[in-house]
């Protein structure tokens, strides 16, 4: 015998797997158990008292039992005649027959014979019409229902048993009773509770919030103000930047449940990439159900024609009649009754199992079970991001909700990177203390005090409380959130936010409005600039760094800088088409545009000619052929750097008699060739880069510039200098390195102010003696040349230390001793004096 404990554990799972099974599967499991106990009732029922009880079946006319009595009666006669030795009980059964007649002369006589074992006797009948007669479906009907109930079991959870779904199935339930008790959770859930509370409440005032804008609309006139500028308008918006501040907390999160939470978004993250890319799990519960269906239907088919063919009474043909004088036999089954009555209770059980079946049948098929939506999590929460799921992920998801619906939406903090944000921002703030950021200050070449924050998950809180904190740059940070808590930072007054989305509360947008001068922005989309950038009406310099071309982008933002009424600075490092035409929107008030290309070819220069006051423009790789024209037209120009563009010639620059102003023109790192006589137009001129280009001879008009004091003729291949050079007796800095000079022009040590002398890497074979008239010389690059010796008169030279001495020292040892050590002794007060 088997218990029912031994059988039930067939359709055992583990306790935990219980949130996967849906009501019909547990139904179903209720069902099976019913049946089974039924099928153990019938077996025990049928092996303590199965059996058939058998009587002689007497079929015979009175007629036929007549005649057959008297030849009975005679033989019997005779057979006394022949033998006195006859049997007393053979005698005295003879006479009971004979009385019998007499008394039911109509009851056919028995044929029984008398061999004093007639119990024996009818235990064999009845043990052999057991067997003959009996149908097998009464013989092992509860075995049947035995096995249909186990196999029903076994399908019924074996996607629980089956290891390619149990495998996963024992995963995902893992993580979700993880997240369901993860303290992270309770702790987003009831910060929802109070921000959907806040909200509230702030809809209840928004009536008085209107009357305050209106307030701030009369205060703050101009297109800048909060209340008028649509922009703006825009960002306060709830799903732009700016916002006001929830006076929600954040809750607290000790650091052991922190990392808890961490491991948990990683392993989320990580099992519904394993399981979204198929659908197998929802594919073999499926055919399970179909399965089912199937063996519900084949069972109940062939389990219905056995109603009608249990019987209680069955007649019995035998060959021992010789035995026991009887061959046919009238049996009763004494378990045919309650066989019935089970097979009743079984199909019932079978119908209703089945009904069940169609149903998980119809759900299973009915709807998109391989897509699951947040939507309505999406809605009652602040976790706006939680991304809807597929393929077996989504169908494990489904499967769950018919358990418990809260599971999913607990579930669904984990799948949202908002939540990871906020729970990296409680780790973060639980990481930096004060006294951490106070360490990273340091003092930048300005002498300013800078912090530099690289690949964090946000800023930290503690750095509001650096309130003598200048500089602060965020790099690669990807929440970045100023709260009102930033206008502690009254030193603040430069800001760097590379590749960092950064978003600002309302009351932190109006101090930085108010305090922020420089503003440096580097992105990889567009998207990244925060638009209220463009709204900080204080701002002096803004620094954009990324890819603004109109054929990816559309150069979102560029469009509201009229509200940056006090821009002095503008720098675009991108790769612009063409300058764009809002940029006469600070035209009026922009001192310096840097405009850096990155080898697009730039056109629009036109758009120039309203930056009336432009001092300084730089415009870099736009891949010019010649200096635009419209330059000419900015009279107060200063500098000008045209740096690595394609330019060939500059004959245009006859027209620098314009620009009365200009002191500084950078055109190196181009391709010019030659250098025109016009060049004596630059009147004004002071520095002057030729670097880079492709100069072979140099004309005299450039050593005519009155006011030259820096030359740049580096890397070229100029052959010889010329005589004029001495007319620049304001000459400051000469650099002609990498040429192909082999000799130096006298009139060259006239320029007595000579403080830079870079010689370097030409085929000078001699450095002459006049050297020494240069005794205000601090700098000497003579690397590279095919010097021999130096001249002794560089001992007149007092202010060149050894450090910017550049010569190689088997040159340098040719120096008389006292030289030497007068330059090294210089070097060494130098150096002193520095510390």
């Amino acid at each position: 015998m088997f218990t029912v404990t031994e059988f039930a554990s067939l359709n055992d799972v583990h306790p935990t797997y219980r949130i996967l099974k849906p009501w019909w599967d547990v139904f179903m499991d209720y069902l099976s158990l019913v049946m089974l106990m039924l099928a153990l009732f019938a077996m025990t029922m049928q092996i303590t008292k199965d059996q058939l009880a058998c009587l002689p079946f007497m079929e015979d006319s009175q007629e036929h039992s007549r005649n057959e009595s008297a030849q009975q009666v005679a033989a019997a006669m005779n057979a006394k005649d022949m033998s006195e030795k006859a049997d007393d009980n053979v005698q005295t059964r003879y006479q009971s027959a004979d009385r019998g007649r007499e008394k039911c002369p109509n009851h056919p006589h028995a044929l029984g014979i008398m061999t004093n074992l007639d119990f024996q006797q009818y235990v064999f009948i009845n043990q052999m019409c057991y067997h003959l007669v009996l149908p097998w479906y009464s013989k092992f009907f509860p075995y049947l229902i035995l096995i249909n109930t186990i196999i029903l079991m076994v399908s019924s959870n074996f996607w629980f048993k089956f290891p390619k779904t149990s495998s996963k199935i024992e995963h995902f339930v893992s993580i979700l009773c993880r997240c369901f008790e993860s303290p992270w959770t309770t702790k987003a859930v009831s910060e929802t509770a109070c921000e959907e509370s806040e909200k509230n409440k702030q809809r209840l005032s928004g009536t008085s919030l209107a009357q305050q804008n209106a307030s701030l609309e009369g205060n703050d006139q101009g297109s800048s103000s909060i209340s008028t500028s649509p922009v703006l308008e825009g960002v306060v918006s709830a799903d732009n930047p700016i916002a006001e501040a929830p006076t929600a907390t954040m809750p607290i999160l000790d650091k052991k449940d922190g990392e808890q939470a961490k491991a948990l978004f990683e392993k989320v993250r990580k099992f519904r990439a394993h399981v979204e890319d198929n659908d197998f799990i929802y594919r073999f519960y499926a055919a399970q159900t179909i399965f089912k269906t199937a063996t519900f239907i084949s069972m109940l088919s062939y389990t219905s024609s056995f109603l009608v063919k249990i019987n209680f009474i069955h007649i019995c043909e035998t060959d021992v009649k010789a035995l026991v004088g009887y061959g046919k036999f009238f049996c009763t089954h004494n378990m045919a009754f309650m066989l019935d009555k089970v097979l009743i209770c079984y199909i019932a059980l079978m119908i209703m199992y089945g009904m069940v079946c169609l149903y998980s049948i119809f759900w299973v098929f009915r709807g998109p079970l391989k897509e699951y939506s947040f939507e309505k999590v999406r809605e009652e929460s602040s976790f706006s991001d939680i991304p809807d799921v597929k393929n077996d992920f989504a169908f494990l998801l489904h499967m769950v909700d018919q358990y418990d619906q809260l599971y999913s939406k607990r579930f669904g903090v984990f799948l949202s990177e908002v939540s990871e944000n906020k729970l990296r921002e409680i780790s973060l703030n639980h990481e930096w203390n004060f006294k951490k950021a106070r360490k990273c200050v340091t003092r930048n070449a300005q002498d300013q005090q800078e912090l530099h924050l690289k690949n964090l998950f946000g800023l930290p809180n503690v750095v509001f409380d650096l309130t003598d904190l200048e500089v602060l740059k965020l790099e690669k940070i990807p929440e970045v959130r100023f709260t009102a808590n930033v206008s502690q930072m009254t030193s603040l007054r430069e800001l760097h936010l590379y590749e960092c989305p950064a978003k600002v509360e309302q009351t932190g947008f109006a101090f930085l409005r108010d305090h922020l001068h420089s503003l440096h922005i580097s992105f990889t989309d567009v998207a990244e600039i925060p638009t209220w950038v463009f709204l900080l009406r204080n701002l002096r310099q803004l620094y954009i760094i990324g890819n603004l071309s109109s054929e990816n982008n559309r150069m979102v933002g560029l469009e509201s800088m009229r509200d940056l009424r006090h821009l002095k600075t503008l720098c675009l490092k991108s790769n612009l088409p063409k300058l764009p035409a809002n940029l006469t929107d600070v035209s009026q008030h922009l001192v310096k545009l840097m405009v850096h290309n990155d080898g697009t070819k730039l056109f629009g220069l036109n758009t120039l000619k309203k930056m009336t006051n432009l001092i300084d423009l730089e415009l870099h790789s736009c891949e010019l052929e010649k200096i635009p024209h419209a330059i000419f037209s900015l009279l107060n120009l200063q500098e000008l750097d045209l740096k690595s563009n394609n330019i060939r010639t500059i004959e245009e620059i006859v027209s620098l008699q314009h620009l009365k102003r200009l002191t500084c023109l950078k055109l190196w790192h181009n391709k010019i060739a030659a250098i025109p006589s016009s060049i004596v137009q630059g009147k004004s001129l002071e520095a002057l880069h030729l670097s880079h280009n492709k100069l072979q001879a140099l004309p005299s008009a450039l050593f005519k510039l009155p006011k030259l004091q820096y030359l740049d003729l580096a890397h070229n291949y100029i052959q010889a200098l010329p005589p004029d050079v001495g007319l620049l007796l304001d000459l400051l800095h000469l650099d002609v390195t990498s040429n192909k000079l082999e000799t130096l022009p006298k009139n060259l040590f006239k320029c007595t102010k000579l403080r830079v002398l870079c010689l370097g890497h030409n085929d000078l074979q001699e450095l002459s003696e006049a050297v020494g008239e240069l005794v205000l010389l601090n700098h000497l690059e003579l690397k590279g040349n095919s010097l021999e010796k130096l001249p002794a008169q560089l001992g007149n030279c007092r202010r060149l230390l050894r450090s910017e001495f550049l010569v190689e020292d088997h040159l340098y040892m040719t120096l008389p001793v006292e030289i030497r050590e007068s330059i090294s002794r210089d070097s060494n007060i130098a150096s002193t004096s520095v510390l």
